[in-house]
């Protein structure tokens, strides 16, 4: 997990400081997202995001947020840090995602309107199963919504 939070944060210096090299780029634009993802049982996820375009073509989404759940008898929640790369700029943006959590890694891939709602399946790979808890591992599916709240 500390991997991947470094990764994220390296990535994310080295794109900002090409931005800045490049002040025809255009910034960031970021906001809330909410959503409903199934894996072992039914997530209710809640999230900051941050987008930004690397290319004239390709946007990168950066988020951090938590997931929320209801199972066996108590209610849990999850933190999450993700990561979306879109593929395209037209109306429906293929995109490849990845998401990690304490207990779970999750490869996604899918179709989003906009990147505004996002539709995504995958596979979620058990690293620890937390305690007094089912594994969560296997096929997952999920529906986000992403408000921006900062445009160009």
């Amino acid at each position: 997990m500390k991997i991947i939070l470094r990764l994220i944060i390296i990535y994310c210096f080295w794109t900002g400081t090409l931005q800045a090299q490049n002040p025809q780029k255009l910034g960031w634009i970021w906001g809330p997202s909410v959503g409903w993802q199934y894996q072992s049982g039914n997530f209710l996820k809640a999230s900051g995001w941050g987008l930004f375009a690397p290319n004239n073509y390709q946007y990168i989404k950066l988020n951090a947020g938590a997931n929320f759940t209801w199972m066996q008898s108590k209610t849990t929640i999850i933190p999450e840090l993700g990561i979306t790369y879109y593929l395209s700029n037209r109306l429906i943006f293929p995109f490849v995602q990845a998401e990690a959590t304490p207990y779970t890694l999750t490869p996604k891939v899918g179709m989003s309107v906009l990147s505004i709602i996002d539709l995504g399946i995958g596979y979620g790979f058990d690293i620890k199963t937390k305690e007094n808890f089912k594994p969560l591992q296997g096929l997952t599916g999920s529906v986000s919504l992403n408000i921006p709240l900062k445009l160009y």
